[in-house]
């Protein structure tokens, strides 16, 4: 088999469109969430703790003297990054506990049984007949 052709089929399946689908959403969801936090969720936060922006919280480290950067420890920005996850893990444990409720009903309704085979029928009849002699 080629490579072009075991390619194709790799790039076609199921799985590996999902996937991609997946990715695509979930990294605009982030975007989504990110700006929440950031634009929405933090400055009522750094209100509320005396007008502290979190992202401009750093420690210097080496101060600028002339062309070079500061060399400093943003910390600010990593608060700001793990509220981001915090809020994303949250969202996707809802999505998932909601999925799985959902799940639970369907599973709750039972399937109607299928129609006995003709071998079942007959084994059925022939144990009614027998009862019926006893």
């Amino acid at each position: 088999m080629s490579m072009l052709k075991e390619f194709k089929e790799f790039a076609v399946k199921g799985n590996v469109v999902d996937m991609a689908v997946g990715i695509i959403i979930g990294v605009a969801f982030g975007k989504i969430v990110s700006s929440a936090v950031s634009d929405v969720i933090m400055p009522p936060i750094g209100l509320i703790i005396g007008g502290i922006d979190f992202s401009n919280l750093s420690i210097i480290l080496k101060g600028t003297a002339g062309d070079p950067a500061a060399v400093a420890i943003a910390y600010g920005k990593f608060i700001q990054t793990v509220v981001d996850f915090t809020i994303v893990a949250f969202v996707i444990f809802l999505v998932i506990k909601a999925i799985n409720a959902m799940k639970r009903k369907e599973e709750a309704v039972p399937a109607p049984s299928p129609a006995p085979s003709k071998e079942e029928a007959l084994l059925a009849e022939i144990r009614d007949i027998l009862k019926e002699k006893h």
